[in-house]
């Protein structure tokens, strides 16, 4: 028998959300509440929904990793060949949401995407094991292939033949920042009467704080 989901509910009662509490640059907010992110227990805590649609408004969405933050932007690494890649070109716009269920908190991200610089982009794909270099390197990401072992065949051939296990970082793989213009920080309260505080970025570069309705 399918289980009842209409009744599957929780209560939310951990914390508030008023505009006394925040910072007045969304940034340093979301600092603050990533720092306790990290403190919770929180598994893949930087884990977070990446959201895009194509030139037609087809949407996508999917799971990718933050791999850094700053005024810059928030920045994650992909295959710029990717479904997502490809639509990001098309339209490069995108939304990411975090969803720390263990602090009741969501946080929303809407902004304008731009490519990292090579020497980030360089850096970062240096820094990770070697195995996903291999990975990131035979993997055709977001196309169609025959089978799982034509992958692991593409992967034994480059590995084995790695020269002083040294691999050049693909020309398609690099990184993306997502500049935002609006950063929302959502609480969870009983009654499904939530927290959620809104920053819009101004033309004058100032950012507005505004309570939206749950």
């Amino acid at each position: 028998m399918q289980p009842d989901i209409a009744s599957i509910r929780k209560v939310y009662s951990q914390k508030t959300l008023s505009e006394a509490d925040v910072d007045a640059n969304p940034f340093r907010q979301f600092d603050k509440w990533w720092k306790e992110a990290l403190t919770s227990d929180i598994d893949e805590v930087n884990a977070m929904t990446l959201a895009t649609a194509s030139a037609d408004a087809v949407p996508s969405a999917r799971i990718v990793l933050l791999k850094g933050y700053s005024e810059d932007g928030f920045v994650f690494y992909t295959n710029y060949n990717s479904y997502k890649g490809k639509q990001l070109m098309e339209n490069p716009k995108a939304c990411l949401v975090f969803f720390w269920k263990e602090l009741e908190r969501q946080v929303r991200i809407t902004g304008i995407v731009q490519k990292t610089s090579v020497k980030e982009s360089e850096e970062y794909f240096h820094s990770r094991p070697l195995a996903s270099q291999v990975g990131a390197a035979v993997s055709p990401q977001s196309e169609v292939i025959e089978n799982r072992e034509w992958l692991e065949k593409k992967f034994l051939e480059l590995e084995k033949n790695l020269d002083a296990n040294v691999i050049d970082r693909p020309e398609h793989w690099g990184g993306y920042a997502v500049r935002p213009v609006i950063i929302e920080f959502w609480q969870g309260r009983p009654s499904r009467l939530h927290d959620r505080i809104e920053y819009s970025l101004q033309e004058n570069g100032e950012w507005k704080i505004q309570r939206l309705a749950p």
